[in-house]
């Protein structure tokens, strides 16, 4: 995968090389880079186009108001000349939600899901508190440290997503078949509040807080709450949610799960008064009772009886798992790769949950 823009070895501003390609969004490409002034890694953001640069100055402003453990940190504006602009952020190894679940987890267990809504909860009251609105909350605006292993997640893209705040807006001005064939527009529909379809200068902080529960409904369920394209529009307006998966009914599974479920729909209340603000989301989140162990790769090193078995860990120590342990499956194979967390255990120590990664 290779960018347009840039290679490996180009240097921008007489300060950062290029070290290669991350990924692209609808308004910019991003790179690896080094700062060669402090011989750190960040990540570099360069605009696609001329009407994307004009705004990333205002855009980096937007961005760097914003300070929370949960929000990528923006470091540094680079105007090379007035063809070219760029946004030095924190570089953060890992991969963005839409991609851990395209590439790695088909599912998201209810415990991991109850951490991530907590932490953009209080990554998304922080830029309230700075006045500053995302617009364009969703997965792939959102970045999974450790990949699969989700150990801590962090909100991107606040400057970008002021850029894509016009390009929204005429798509939704144009109506449905412009919302549709706008690529920016594609990605943010699934997740949009009614008031944004209906005129983006509505977008306030409410949208926020719906996009994050339709983020994390699909999180839950792997279900995009109102489908996408443009089916999702009339499904959004009306603000009816599909039913739970049967798999979120297991009785380790189905108490939290609920909890989160009751949280969502807080969200996604089509009268914007009606929703929690980010401090009251905040509030709600820390009623979730969930793990903060970390989570650990391993393979499925034997099943006993079709009930049991034994996951070996990348540390080597094998570790117990019940079958009602696994999460989205009734049983695991011997060799398959999965997630866990562990718990201390006499004999050996237990696993729970157990998530299959996608082979």
């Amino acid at each position: 995968m290779n960018g347009n823009l840039h290679k490996a070895g180009d240097i921008i501003g007489d300060r950062y090389l290029v070290l290669g390609f991350i990924g692209q969004g609808g308004m910019q490409e991003v790179y690896q880079a080094e700062d060669k002034l402090l011989g750190k890694i960040v990540a570099l953001k360069a605009p696609k186009n001329l009407s994307a640069q004009k705004r990333f100055k205002r855009s980096a402003v937007v961005s760097a108001k914003v300070n929370h453990p949960n929000v990528a940190k923006t470091l540094d504006y680079v105007d090379v000349d007035e063809n070219h602009a760029y946004l030095v952020e924190e570089y953060i190894p890992g991969k963005d939600l839409s991609r851990v679940l395209r590439e790695d987890l088909p599912l998201l267990d209810p415990q991991i899901v109850a951490r991530i809504f907590h932490h953009l909860a209080r990554g998304l009251a922080a830029s309230h508190h700075a006045g500053v609105i995302h617009r364009d909350l969703k997965p792939s605006n959102v970045m999974s440290v450790d990949g699969a292993l989700v150990s801590d997640v962090k909100i991107t893209d606040f400057g970008i997503a002021k850029m894509a705040e016009e390009e929204i807006a005429e798509a939704a001005e144009g109506g449905e078949e412009s919302l549709t064939a706008s690529q920016t527009a594609i990605g943010a529909l699934p997740y949009m509040a009614p008031e944004i379809i209906s005129s983006m200068k509505s977008a306030d902080k409410p949208a926020d807080i719906w996009s994050l529960g339709a983020m994390c409904f699909e999180l839950l369920t792997g279900i995009k709450p109102f489908g996408a394209g443009l089916k999702a529009v009339s499904a959004i307006q009306a603000g009816k949610l599909p039913p739970f998966p049967t798999e979120l009914s297991k009785s380790q599974f189905a108490p939290l799960a609920k909890d989160i479920l009751s949280v969502v729909q807080k969200c996604l209340q089509l009268e914007q008064k009606a929703r929690p603000t980010a401090d009251e989301l905040v509030k709600l989140c820390e009623t979730f009772c969930y793990p903060a162990n970390p989570r650990e790769f391993g393979v499925v090193d034997s099943m006993r009886n079709a009930f049991f078995g034994f996951i070996t860990a990348a540390a080597g120590k094998s570790v117990f798992f019940h079958r009602d342990s696994i999460f989205g499956a009734n049983t695991a194979a011997s060799g398959e790769r999965v997630v866990f967390t562990r718990y201390p255990g006499e004999g050996s120590d237990r696993a729970f949950p157990v998530v299959k990664l996608r082979k």
